[in-house]
This record gives C-alpha cells, structure tokens and sequence, in this order.
C-alpha cells in the first residue's frame, strides 16, 4: 500500500480551497483522512449556503462522520489550509479529530489567538512548513476584494 504524505493530503485540501476561490468564498478547504484515504471533504460555502456555520472543517466532518456511520474521528487527520476559527476547533474537539494539519496561520480569527486548548487534549497540531501556497491562495482572495 502506498503511503501519502501530509503534503500530499494538503494539495487535496488546497484543490478544495481553489473551487471556494472559483465560487467567490473565502478559499479554505479540507480533507479528513482515515488510513491513508480522504473520508470526507470540503470548501467554504457561507455565501452559497446562506449559512454562517458552512466552513470548509465543518463540510468535511460532517462529511466524513456520514461516512464512518460514527461521531468520533480520534484515529483521523484533518488537513485544512487555514488554522481553523474557534468554532470549527470546538467542532473538532467534539468530533476528537486525532490529527489536524494546517497549511497556514489565521493571526486574526485562528482558534490559537485565544487558545489552544480548545481542541480536545488527545488532538495532536502540526503546522505544515511551506504551505506557500494556502496564504497565497487567501491573500490573492482579499487583494481582489479590496
């Protein structure tokens, strides 16, 4: 079997943050992953959706949860390109995601601004070094918008 690594998980959640991007939405995107394979997935769609709560960790836990036919995710991954908001933190402690990669901080609305034990205590964090592409993806969204 081969093995995929977090990059490569992370340009699956990046491919989901360029469709947020193509739909105008703030470009965030995830992928839950389970033993190698992508559970759930998904991309911002506030605007879309009508429906505030419709960020890309919420879809794919929702997503992936759907999938696994449980509420639990503790022997998870989820690889977003942006630190998740403390909503989608709280989400994650409830769901026990096991793993969470990020592609890039949120200095204004990351869950870590508050703090960092939002997320259950079992939850292990890895900032994914030069995810370059994630914060370009999102500054080049708030360029255009200005």
């Amino acid at each position: 079997m081969h093995v995929f690594s977090d990059e490569y998980f992370m340009n699956k959640a990046l491919e989901q943050a360029k469709l947020a991007y193509d739909e105008d939405e703030v470009p965030v995107g995830a992928v839950i992953t389970c033993e190698n394979k992508i559970l759930g997935k998904g991309y911002n769609q506030t605007q879309k959706l009508k429906d505030v709560t419709a960020h890309a960790e919420m879809l794919a836990i929702t997503a992936a949860t759907e999938y696994l036919g449980a509420k639990y995710l503790n022997e998870c991954t989820l690889y977003v390109t942006l630190e998740p908001c403390i909503m989608c933190a709280g989400a994650l402690a409830w769901a026990q995601i096991g793993r969470i990669v990020i592609g890039a901080p949120d200095i204004k609305r990351g869950y870590q601004r508050v703090s960092a034990s939002i997320l259950h205590p079992k939850t292990i964090v890895h900032q994914l070094n030069g995810c370059i592409d994630c914060g370009l993806l999102l500054k080049k969204f708030f360029e255009n918008k200005r």
